[in-house]
């Protein structure tokens, strides 16, 4: 289906079309992260603190090469390309080429691309300490205030004029201008944060101050009517200059944007959900979340928790993903929307922000678990491994394939998200309390705890192999010192741990933490092993349509690439490829009987996560692990006979 397609349709569903197409938000500020910054900490009482970023670095592994090809595709992307609208916009010459698809002269979202480049590149430079990151997103950022202090209009700073603004506030239509304004306000507080580019804290200071002067005279119905249109993350990034600079004009703004319409049900723990644009309201409860550990408002709590378990129990497809045509849609539906349209990779990008929140304030272990399940299953699968290009929607539809972004002439609102998606995949592999660690996932890394005097260094094969290895680089001396390593939920066949080679009694079960507390000594090595097993995931309203997972991993039925023809599938347009053929012999229906799961589908002999299955269909089907599939068609769900 078309742009102009899906666009038709939501206007006859009396939805505001600026609710389509887009995505959201850059990084957000973590409970524990860049204290040092902050004028106003949170004044809840955290379980679990962040780690700032650049106290992890990745060892070699998947994540590491999908943020090598992250880096090489921002860092290829022209400056002076960047920079064409915004300067056009405040009347500097450009001669540049301009960037194609949502960032073309002529697109009324052109410049959220910008915000997205400063969060990547600070995050990167966070990352990796490499100064080149952070030279290139200098470079923007000065001339940014360039653009801004020539606009000369109260701080106001974007690619396109403020009367975009005016026309949300109308209630006309306009394609969000309000989301773009806080990709970059965001884009800039990351640079803050993570590279401490104080210009860029200040123009994202005379941003915030020219939108709180628009909007505070304007009455609760205008401001109303203006929030119909998708406007990001507008009240998170004012709550994080809050944090930082204390001016109370940040914190009022984060509370112009909250959306009645959206929030008030979700306090009252109503699920009315379904016909909204998913990834224009995820955001607006990371807002909320922000807000609750800055004001310590209950309501705010309630709004993000109880959102969150709504779209994990009601909404979330075995990808950790969710939507249809962007769209959330009747909760307990999931087998009626196996489409072409599904899962909007922003959308699971911001529910990863969203669960970081929750988990800090709980330490609940289910929140590290959907963390692994999406992080697997859908943000790994999002980059294609040859080009670094990125999704948009993930097809659910049997026999279809990943469609990805071009080199430069793409830019959608998932573009954007992908540039920050691969370069922060260290964010929540540890987080920490004063006198332990938490290790949450299981990638190659090391972290250095330098407050604590406390480095480890994480060597592992996971998923490919089930055991990760802990070693204690240095430790403080004479201290009790816990380590709390998350037993996943998937783990039924149990867990097994030793500590220099001696076995460790476990009494914790599946869905917990297992905590081993001790005075550590430098060279100490813990060994943690998780057997995996399959298992049928049914789908929540139909429980003869099943996906299937080893361990935490989604398992994919590889159909090979039969019928797909260059340029797919690569592809400037998202829904390119959506009624793309599908061939005759792709198998998505298999005749099981009763029998259980092992004994139709075993591991293929000499090839490490790949399974086969016997005597279900009219040919073996190869089943692998979804991040492993590329180019393929593949099957996500079956039909169970």
């Amino acid at each position: 289906m078309k742009k102009k397609t899906i666009l038709k349709t939501i206007v006859i569903a009396g939805h505001f079309i600026a609710v389509m197409l887009i995505c959201k938000p850059a990084f957000s500020q973590y409970i524990g992260q860049y204290q040092i910054e902050m004028t106003n900490r949170s004044e809840i009482t955290a379980k679990a603190q962040s780690f700032n970023l650049q106290d992890v670095r990745l060892l070699d592994s998947r994540f590491k090469q999908n943020m090598e090809r992250d880096a090489k595709w921002m860092l290829s992307i022209s400056n002076a390309s960047l920079l064409h609208t915004w300067r056009l916009n405040a009347g500097i010459a450009s001669n540049a080429k301009p960037l194609g698809g949502w960032e073309s002269p002529n697109c009324e979202l052109r410049g959220h691309t910008m915000g997205h480049i400063l969060s990547g590149l600070a995050l990167m430079y966070a990352s990796t300490g490499e100064i080149v990151y952070k030279q290139k997103a200098d470079s923007l950022v000065t001339a940014l205030a360039e653009c801004q202090q020539v606009l000369d209009e109260g701080g106001y700073l974007s690619a396109f004029p403020k009367q975009f603004i005016n026309r949300a506030i109308k209630g006309e239509w306009v394609w969000a201008p309000w989301y773009t304004v806080h990709k970059v306000m965001a884009g800039l507080t990351d640079m803050y944060l993570y590279t401490g580019n104080k210009q860029a804290l200040d123009i994202a200071e005379k941003m915030s101050g020219w939108a709180f002067h628009k909007l505070e005279p304007l009455t609760p119905q205008q401001l109303a009517t203006m929030e119909k249109t998708e406007f990001g993350g507008m009240s998170e990034v004012a709550y994080n200059l809050y944090a930082i600079t204390g001016n109370k004009n940040d914190k009022r703004l984060a509370e112009l944007f909250y959306h009645h319409a959206i929030l008030d049900p979700l306090a009252n723990k109503e699920d009315k959900l379904a016909g909204f644009h998913a990834n224009t309201q995820i955001p607006k409860i990371i807002g909320a979340a922000r807000g609750y550990e800055l004001t310590h408002d209950d309501t705010l709590k309630t709004i993000a928790e109880f959102f969150w378990q709504t779209v994990i129990d009601h909404h979330t497809f075995a990808t950790g993903g969710n939507s249809d045509q962007e769209f959330f849609f009747t909760p307990n539906q999931i087998s009626k929307h196996i489409t072409a349209t599904t899962t909007e990779t922003c959308n699971t990008y911001n529910m990863l922000k969203l669960t970081r929140h929750l988990f800090t304030w709980t330490a609940d272990v289910k929140y590290a678990d959907y963390y692994e399940r999406a992080l697997y299953n859908h943000i790994l699968p999002s980059q294609e491994v040859e080009t670094g290009m990125v999704t948009y929607l993930q097809s659910l539809k049997p026999g279809l394939f990943k469609t990805y972004s071009s080199h430069d002439n793409s830019f959608w609102c998932c573009v954007g998200t992908g540039f920050e998606n691969h370069a922060k995949y260290a964010e929540s592999i540890y987080y920490h309390t004063d006198n332990g660690i938490y290790v949450n996932l299981f990638i190659p890394s090391e972290l250095n705890w330098g407050e604590k005097g406390f480095k480890i260094v994480q060597q592992t094969r996971y998923p490919e192999e089930s055991v990760t290895n802990l070693t204690v680089k240095e430790a403080p001396s004479r201290i009790p010192f816990s380590l709390y390593i998350r037993y996943p939920h998937w783990a039924t066949s149990g867990a097994k741990i030793t500590i220099n080679g001696k076995v460790v009694k476990i009494s914790e079960k599946p869905g917990s933490y297992i905590e081993l507390k001790r005075v550590w000594k430098t060279g100490d090595e813990v060994a943690v092993s998780y057997p995996m097993s399959l298992r049928l995931i049914p789908a929540n309203d139909n429980a003869k349509v099943a996906a299937i997972t080893y361990g935490p991993l989604l398992l994919a039925g590889d159909m090979g690439t039969g019928g797909i023809n260059p340029p797919a599938p690569f592809a400037r347009d998202q829904l390119e490829f959506v009624k793309y053929n599908i061939p005759e012999d792709v198998i998505s229906s298999v005749t099981v009987k009763k029998r259980k799961l092992t004994e139709w589908l075993t591991p293929l002999a000499g090839k490490q996560l790949t399974f086969e299955t016997k005597d279900v269909a009219a040919r073996p089907i190869t089943l692998i692990p979804y991040y492993q599939i590329d180019k393929q068609r593949y099957v996500l769900y079956w039909n169970l006979k």
